[in-house]
């Protein structure tokens, strides 16, 4: 059974910085891609960024320059550094990895970013 536990976000304000933090554990002896992905009120979920086991990544226009995205394969963890934050950023933050064909979706952390 494979497990993401999410974890780091919370309130900010506007301009503030927070890290999240996914965990994977159990039976996944190789993640090709890890993702984050968020999902704001009435609207449908998105990808933020991605990260590919060579260290590619992926980045939407509206987070670049402001959002870092990495990983650390020994802890199978990807982290989202998030600076610069604004309102719009509010959103349930999801992760996903994919391993050995099958994808996997942690639980969500809400971030929200006041005015």
């Amino acid at each position: 059974q494979v497990q993401l536990v999410e974890s780091g976000g919370g309130l900010v304000q506007a301009g503030g910085s927070l890290r999240l933090s996914c965990a994977v554990s159990g039976s996944i002896f190789s993640i090709n891609y890890m993702g984050w992905y968020r999902q704001a009120p009435g609207k449908e979920r998105e990808l933020v960024a991605h990260i590919t086991s060579g260290g590619v990544t992926y980045y939407v226009d509206s987070v670049k320059g402001r959002f870092t995205i990495s990983r650390d394969n020994a802890k199978n963890t990807v982290y989202l550094q998030m600076n610069s934050l604004k309102p719009e950023d509010t959103a349930v933050y999801y992760c996903k990895v994919i391993g050995m064909g099958r994808h996997y979706w942690g639980q969500g952390t809400q971030v929200t970013v006041s005015s």
